[in-house]
């Protein structure tokens, strides 16, 4: 027995002794004998990423892979923009609720205290960022409590927020990056809670909030460069031999960088082709390397009705059964809500991804077309890119957007929204030097690329000049021509005055894509591969969102599974 407790004694110590080298291993430049994070060789970074990093809150992770995206039923409505196609999507996170009155409330009381609405230089910000609560009211009937009560009641706290425009919720996905990424920094020991810091010695507000990007251009740019009062400890650094151990009171390690994977990547919606994925969940109908049939609703089968022993007859999501029947009959109720219901009432699908179809529809990122063009990209499509940079001053240094520099863009339906707030990095599409010889894009602008443009009409083969006084490939309805002071108000012109030219289409470059069905929609819209738009800066009662994260590093956290499920 001795012999055997000797001997497991010294494999515990061989396996300390082999990790502990590995460990020193990792930290050492195979191609040049260098250290890393070494003081003695420069201190320069290699940052850790664990395998299986944590999922961020709230989050699910979807394990990526090929999928055909497209209808599975009839195509009622004859308009073919949901042919099949295969994609591939790449792994990601995504919400696993639509965001809620209480998680859009918090953003919106932030906004209130950051950028007071009292006050000339934000007035405009607040009101941008509030959801359209009139979009309840009907001509004829009677909603005016939900107009009054839904967004801010807390009978309503768990329920999805709606009345919120595409624009608005991008507005959201940036705060969240920002918000995550600040609790990061206090956690870690590099920011003090600034939350709990005496209000006299640092003004937490307007240009001195936090942002992700300006922090990682330049961290003592921030709050006017009075850092002491904001800055902890800092990262530890390694101290050399003999070096004395720095008070604990100062700044005395180093700031976070990208290469550290400390922060939280950034939030945003999910395209199309993700959302699409996510919600079909085809991996539970897979056979080998194969999928089995087609699914036409986020969950497997096709019915709306749970078929288990327990739940028999129960219906599987929140949407519209017929022509005045949003809930069934009194005392026994057929989906459990006559309006948005409060989130994970419905059982998850697959992913477990709560309400993928029914309750809301979402936004998603894409522009809208009416084909999807597996021919240009079949690997993360998305159609609505627009590169751009950070904005360099004369000096070299990255533009960060001050109290009185805010510029403000009036939308089409009159609404003020900043396009960019204080304290954050200014950025400007990419130039033409900067696109010179590359053969993967051409332009800043790819909204419109293959489908839209001047190349895709039949006049590609006419100049620019000539091209303008044609007609567009969308004749959608375009803004009114007005002047804009600095703040981007009207100043001349008439912004409400509807377009009397006679149009042959809604879609434009400002139209986004939603996805789903809702409480208000009937059966045959909660087929995720369904497809809608809306303009960008409008909304609705039926429409919300949920935010989607990209994952770094490899696809899946866990070793392969067997080839077959098992039966």
């Amino acid at each position: 027995m001795k012999n055997v407790l000797k001997l497991f004694s010294l494999l515990v110590i061989v396996s300390f002794i082999t990790s502990c080298r590995s460990s020193r291993d990792s930290n050492k430049s195979s191609l040049t004998g260098w250290s890393f994070n070494d003081p003695s060789y420069g201190g320069y970074i290699k940052g850790k990423h664990k395998e299986g990093n944590k999922v961020p809150g709230g989050m699910v992770h979807i394990e990526g892979g090929t999928f055909t995206m497209g209808m599975v039923q009839d195509d009622v409505m004859f308009d073919w923009n949901t042919t099949p196609r295969q994609m591939h999507v790449r792994s990601f996170y995504l919400d696993e609720t639509e965001v809620t009155n209480a998680e859009y409330g918090l953003f919106v009381q932030y906004i209130k205290d950051i950028y007071p609405p009292e006050e000339d230089n934000f007035k405009h910000i607040y009101n941008s960022v509030l959801p359209d609560t009139l979009v309840w009211r009907q001509g004829l009937g009677n909603t005016e409590l939900l107009s009054e009560s839904y967004f801010r009641h807390p009978a309503y706290s768990d329920y999805p927020v709606v009345g919120i425009s595409w624009t608005q919720a991008n507005q959201y996905c940036k705060w969240r990056t920002n918000a995550v990424n600040l609790k990061v920094l206090m956690d870690k020991g590099v920011m003090k809670n600034i939350f709990r810091e005496d209000p006299d010695s640092i003004k937490f507000k307007g240009k001195n909030s936090f942002d992700t990007d300006a922090y990682l251009a330049d961290p003592y740019a921030l709050f006017d460069g009075d850092t002491a009062k904001v800055y902890d400890r800092g990262l530890p650094v390694a101290r050399r031999r003999g070096e004395a151990r720095p008070s604990r009171d100062k700044f005395s390690g180093r700031q976070v960088s990208s290469s550290d994977g400390i922060l939280a990547q950034k939030f945003r919606l999910p395209t199309e082709a993700e959302w699409e994925f996510a919600a079909k969940a085809t991996f539970e109908n897979r056979e080998y390397n194969n999928v089995r049939g087609r699914k036409k609703y986020a969950w497997d089968g096709k019915y709306t009705r749970d078929k288990s022993r327990r739940y028999r007859g129960d219906q599987l999501a929140n949407f519209k059964q017929g022509q005045g029947n949003y809930s069934g009959i009194a005392g026994w109720s057929s989906d459990g809500s006559d309006i948005p219901i409060k989130v994970k009432s419905y059982p998850p699908n697959a992913f477990g991804l709560y309400d993928m179809s029914g309750n809301v529809a979402e936004w998603v990122a894409d522009v809208y077309r009416p084909i999807v063009d597996s021919e240009a990209n079949d690997f993360n499509y998305f159609r609505g890119n627009i590169f751009t940079k950070k904005m360099i001053d004369e000096d070299g240094k990255v533009v960060i957007v001050g109290d009185g520099e805010v510029e403000y863009d009036t939308l089409a339906n009159g609404r003020i929204v900043p396009k960019n707030l204080p304290g954050s990095v200014k950025f400007i599409p990419v130039t033409k030097d900067q696109t010179f010889m590359r053969r993967n894009y051409k332009n800043a602008d790819n909204v419109s690329l293959r489908d839209g443009d001047k190349g895709s009409s039949k006049f590609y083969e006419q100049d620019e000049d000539q091209v303008s006084g044609n007609s567009r490939m969308y004749n959608s309805p375009v803004r009114p021509q007005a002047e804009r002071d600095s703040l981007g108000n009207v100043t001349e012109g008439d912004l409400y005055k509807y377009d009397s030219k006679r149009r042959t289409t809604l879609i434009s470059d400002k139209s986004r894509v939603f996805k789903g069905g809702s409480w208000a929609d009937r059966e045959y819209w909660l087929d995720p591969a369904q497809r809608r738009y809306y303009p960008e800066y409008m909304a609705t009662n039926y429409i919300g969102f949920r935010c989607a994260t990209d994952k770094v590093g490899p696809m899946t956290f866990k070793k392969r599974k067997k080839r077959t499920p098992q039966y």
